[in-house]
């Protein structure tokens, strides 16, 4: 399994090319330059030019890249430019629903992030999970609530949400991916319920979330960072463990490898 810990994905629209480097800065795990949701159709071919002509001027930029999705026009195109460019070091891939698309992604020589974000794509998740070239997956949520027709916000859509993040848990442990991201947070505004869903989603096995807006990342960051209980414990665990026994006693609990591993995820997390 992939063990880099990405916690916080934020897409930039590629019609901006000058928020690309204040996105980096913003200290976001992994940047993503849009060509998908964020670009009005008539402004495809303009979006696609900028990022080639950002990539070509800033060598050093590292962004991953959401390209239109498999049925789009623009979609080959897309795959071409993040071919050319070594800046790219991922490709976002929409509408994700079958391993050959994600080959076709793949031969771009670079990391596929799938993005569940269809009915199709949560049937074939299993598929795609085991395609060659998948780095992780990331979840759609408000395109999935489109496509499922669930009523946005209510506690039947929540529920229906929360089966789809068990899916793609299942699929990336068994794939041996690395952790999934959650959606979006649409609501900029609203600290607290970002970080709520946050926990949440990382309660569940996520490993973090896409976001939207650059003052979602600290907030991301924050809600993902161990307690002061959690830490303390898990420094306990490690300091125990360097007797070299393979089982021992804490606090009366017994600890073996599991528990080692998840007090060395914890201080991982800590930074």
């Amino acid at each position: 399994m992939i063990t880099e810990i990405v916690r916080s994905a934020l897409f930039v629209p590629a019609t901006r090319p000058k928020r690309i480097p204040k996105a980096i800065a913003t200290g976001a795990d992994r940047v993503i330059v849009d060509l998908e949701d964020a670009v009005q159709e008539d402004l495809k071919e303009d979006a696609r030019n900028n990022l080639d002509r950002y990539l070509s001027e800033s060598p050093a930029a590292r962004v991953l890249v959401r390209v239109n999705a498999p049925e789009h026009n623009a979609h080959e195109e897309d795959l071409a430019l993040c071919s050319r460019h070594a800046g790219v070091i991922g490709v976002l891939l929409p509408k994700a629903e079958t391993a050959p698309q994600v080959a076709t992604a793949n031969a771009t020589g670079k990391p596929v992030w799938p993005i569940i974000e269809s009915a199709k794509g949560l049937v074939n998740i299993r598929e795609l999970c085991e395609a060659q070239g998948v780095e992780r997956l990331s979840f759609g949520s408000l395109d999935l609530s489109l496509d499922l027709n669930l009523k946005a916000g209510s506690k039947a859509a929540e529920e229906i949400l929360s089966h789809a993040r068990y899916a793609i848990l299942l699929a990336t442990r068994s794939a041996k991916l690395a952790p999934a991201l959650d959606g979006v947070f649409p609501a900029i505004n609203d600290v607290e319920g970002l970080r709520t869903a946050v926990q949440f989603a990382h309660d569940m096995g996520f490993g973090g979330a896409l976001c939207i807006h650059p003052s979602q990342v600290l907030a991301i960051h924050q809600a993902l960072k161990p307690d002061a209980e959690e830490l303390d414990w898990a420094c306990r665990i490690i300091e125990a463990a360097r007797s070299g026994e393979g089982v021992f006693v804490l606090d009366g609990l017994m600890v073996d490898a599991p528990v080692i591993a998840r007090a060395r995820l914890i201080l991982s997390r800590a930074g």
